[in-house]
């Protein structure tokens, strides 16, 4: 196999985990209701407004 077959195969394969990584990750944001979001923000906040102090 000549390297440039190899190097299109690896790139094709690197695309294809990005595509899978990137959609783990959306499923995950979008399991969450906007109650448990914005949960999570005021404690975020709060969390970030005690280490200030």
């Amino acid at each position: 196999m000549r390297w440039w077959k190899v190097a299109g195969l690896a790139g094709l394969a690197g695309v294809a985990a990005t595509g899978v990584v990137i959609a783990r990750s959306e499923r995950r944001r979008r399991a969450y209701t906007p109650d448990e979001i914005r949960s999570r923000l005021h404690e975020r906040v709060a969390e970030a407004t005690d280490k200030k102090e």
